[in-house]
């Protein structure tokens, strides 16, 4: 860490605190060459990877975007407020797990059809027909019937 008085290179930490309920760690510095001290706070920054979207266009990725999706697939299903969160959550933990700074969307809409089926089987099948854009009740069916036998959709 730079000092903000004379620039030098070299500081060390003279005290750490927790802050900001433990999502901020507030450092007491002082420079070795001018003895100036001074307070730093750090936090763990979690970059959202951007997404490709299949006509190769790039954007950040958008929580509202996931949440307004979710809750669609969601509406009137015995499904709280606690349990969608949890679910945005788990995805948003699983994109920053990858590692990637882009991401295809297909495996964002991949994610979100688990969480789905975890959550509610009914809000599974209306986000995966939406999702996969089926043409007719045979799908709907096929796709029914491969949840009740618990296997994983076909690619």
């Amino acid at each position: 860490m730079h000092c903000p008085f004379c620039g030098a290179v070299d500081t060390k930490v003279i005290d750490s605190r927790l802050v900001a309920e433990g999502d901020q760690v507030r450092r007491r510095r002082e420079c070795l060459a001018c003895q100036e001290r001074f307070t730093t706070f750090e936090t763990a920054e979690l970059v959202m990877p951007r997404l490709i979207k299949q006509d190769g266009r790039r954007q950040p990725f958008d929580e509202d975007k996931l949440r307004a999706g979710m809750q669609r697939a969601l509406e009137k299903r015995p499904v709280s407020v606690e349990e969608i969160e949890a679910g945005i959550g788990r995805i948003k933990h699983q994109l920053r797990a990858t590692g990637e700074r882009e991401v295809n969307a297909m495996v964002v809409g991949e994610m979100v059809m688990n969480e789905l089926k975890q959550l509610d089987e009914v809000a599974y099948i209306r986000f995966a027909s939406v999702y996969r854009r089926f043409q007719d009740l045979n799908q709907f069916r096929e796709e029914i019937e491969r949840l009740s036998r618990g296997g994983q959709p076909d690619e």
